[in-house]
């Protein structure tokens, strides 16, 4: 029996999830960049889902993700599973619609996530992460995602939407479970019953702020117009859902790898402890390393030749931002971590109008979690090695189980 590094890379059907059981399969993507940069696999092993195109270079990521007209977000969803997500729920976030109602959605979000607003919350961010370390003090075996990470960027992005503390550690777990596509423990039954939650609570939410407005993004998202026309109720918990989603669980994910990182690193660990400076920079190379959202998913509206392949009307195509992340045509050494790189990257996508709308917002969360972080636990210690959410589109690890060691003074 051949072994996957022994196939040819044409017969490699990356839809098959064995491949995933230890996050992205880095030497397949290295693989394909090399011999087959436009990819087809079948999706033989999942029930009433099409096959799809795999882009795995940069410049590639980046030409397809700037030509709407001939691949579409809006035509099939922003997803590689068809049945993860029913499509009208994509296309009424922004994420999951094309120009011009995509420019005009966007725009509403974008009030919430000012510059101006942004720098006003860093001081309570970083109140919210010194108080979150509380958690580890004393503990000799404790989950750095449970205890740290997830509460504080539940807390934060909770903040912003105006929902009480009490319910983010529901909202950080539905968001999981709805992100985790492909992972059998955390969907074992799919996705239906969380998005059913997520949106039936959303909704809520939504009509409470129709009559009792208050200063949140929830509100402004309520009583904001489009071209003199109000959010439906289902539009607005589809934004609320994907604000969840992707403030609660991509910022974890990237402060989680991270940190796995520097605990399996200890001489890169040091270089930031000995100089704080660097943890900006730093940032940057664990978003490159570790994206989030190992793919977004575009749709072929017209026939599109590329490296030879042909893309037919109506086919997936699936943007690989953990194979561009590493492409060796620009960065150098590009799997090993380097906390000096402080590299560009495809992590909040590849540019364009779906750039992410609040990779600013994640920035300063990251920066200022890594800089407590180290700060007060220096001799922190990894005590197992953790398992990977296995999944197509979730990248970060179920736990990890660390012992902090002596706070620092």
């Amino acid at each position: 029996m051949t072994t996957v590094a022994e196939q040819p890379v044409e017969a490699i059907d990356l839809g098959e999830m064995s491949l995933w059981i230890n996050g992205p399969p880095h030497e397949i993507f290295d693989r394909m960049r090399e011999q087959a940069p436009v990819h087809w696999s079948p999706m033989a092993s999942w029930d009433d889902e099409a096959g799809f195109w795999s882009i795995t270079r940069a410049e590639d990521i980046h030409a397809v993700s700037r030509d709407w007209e001939s691949f579409s977000s809006e035509r099939g969803g922003i997803l590689i599973v068809d049945n993860s997500t029913p499509v009208e729920m994509q296309n009424a976030m922004f994420i999951g619609m094309d120009p011009p109602r995509h420019d005009k959605i966007k725009a509403l979000f974008q009030r919430g996530f000012t510059p101006k607003r942004i720098a006003e919350h860093e001081q309570e961010i970083r109140a919210i992460a010194v108080r979150n370390l509380d958690r580890l003090e004393g503990s000799n075996d404790i989950d750095l995602i449970e205890a740290y990470a997830q509460p504080v960027v539940a807390r934060v992005i909770g903040g912003f939407l105006g929902t009480p503390e009490s319910d983010d550690a529901r909202w950080a777990d539905l968001a999981l479970r709805g992100l985790a596509v492909g992972d059998d423990a955390l969907q074992p039954g799919g996705n239906n019953e969380v998005i059913e939650e997520v949106l039936t609570t959303a909704m809520a939410i939504a009509a409470d702020r129709r009559e009792n407005p208050t200063d949140d993004l929830t509100s402004i998202l309520v009583h904001s117009d489009v071209e003199g026309e109000r959010l439906s109720d289902f539009e607005v918990a589809s934004g609320f859902a994907l604000l969840v989603a992707a403030g609660m669980d991509s910022t974890k994910a990237t402060y989680s790898n991270g940190m796995l990182a520097l605990l399996e690193h200890p001489d890169q660990r040091q270089k930031l402890i000995d100089d704080p400076a660097l943890i900006k920079g730093a940032v940057e190379e664990f978003l490159r390393l570790y994206p989030a959202f190992a793919h977004f998913r575009r749709t072929a509206t017209r026939e599109v030749e590329l490296h030879g392949k042909t893309i037919k009307e109506g086919d997936k195509v699936i943007l690989w931002y953990p194979a561009s992340n590493r492409d060796t045509t620009l960065f150098e050494c590009p799997h090993m971590l380097d906390v000096e790189r402080s590299p560009e990257h495809q992590a909040f996508g590849a540019g364009g109008r779906h750039f992410c709308l609040g990779a600013a917002l994640a920035r300063l969360e990251l920066k200022i979690m890594f800089e407590e972080t180290l700060r007060s636990f220096p001799q922190m210690e990894l005590l197992e090695r953790p398992e990977a959410v296995c999944s197509l589109f979730a990248n970060q690890p179920r736990e990890i189980r660390v012992n902090p060691g002596p706070r620092a003074a």
